[in-house]
């Protein structure tokens, strides 16, 4: 009797951990989002002369609000929300609504051997609703290999040079959902790792 009471308080633990879990990870889609764009390079070395920007994540509303998230190369972690200008709105609804941009999709991978660019966007269709889905794309460049194409690079260079005017902080609570599904995650391979020993 007393082995019964633990494994039936133990499959109920599990049942409810797994109902948190489960809540979690739903979100409802916002309905007013432009879209959740990310742009990830590796860590330079001390001794690289280009420093800056690591990572990048950007939401969009349509009625031009933004949260940004951008960790720098001293490991300074920045998080703004204010809104766009109406020339920066237009420009990166321009870009993301360009032909060449609308036909990607899908997850670009590749190996990682020393240094690696990555790209992830989740453009919600007109009319979202969760069955509806988004345009989502993640682009991995690992060493050179698998270049941006010229419309991900016209985004990219865009995320890289927008500068956040009158943006208020924010805290990672307030906004946790800022970067688009699967973003900020490169992933090496275990080959690669091993190379390392």
């Amino acid at each position: 009797m007393h082995a019964y009471a633990k494994c039936l308080l133990i499959a109920g633990s599990l049942l409810i951990s797994g109902g948190l879990v489960a809540q979690e990870f739903y979100r409802p889609p916002d309905p007013n989002l432009l879209a959740k764009l990310s742009y990830d390079r590796s860590p330079r070395s001390p001794f690289d002369k280009e420093a800056g920007i690591q990572h990048i994540c950007l939401a969009v509303s349509r009625g031009q609000d933004y949260r940004i998230v951008r960790l720098f190369d001293d490991g300074t972690t920045q998080r703004l929300h204010g809104k766009l200008t109406k020339q920066q709105f237009e420009q990166l609804k321009s870009l993301l609504g360009s032909s060449d941009f609308r036909v990607l999709s899908g997850s670009h991978g590749g190996l990682i051997r020393r240094d690696s660019k990555s790209f992830g966007a989740e453009i919600p269709k007109a009319g979202w609703r969760r069955e509806a889905g988004a345009q989502k794309l993640q682009w991995l460049d690992g060493d050179g290999e698998n270049p941006f194409p010229g419309s991900v690079a016209n985004v990219v260079d865009w995320l890289k040079h927008f500068e956040p005017k009158d943006g208020e902080l924010f805290e990672y609570a307030d906004y946790p959902d800022v970067c688009p599904w699967g973003g900020l995650r490169l992933l090496q391979p275990s080959v690669a790792t091993n190379l390392h020993r």
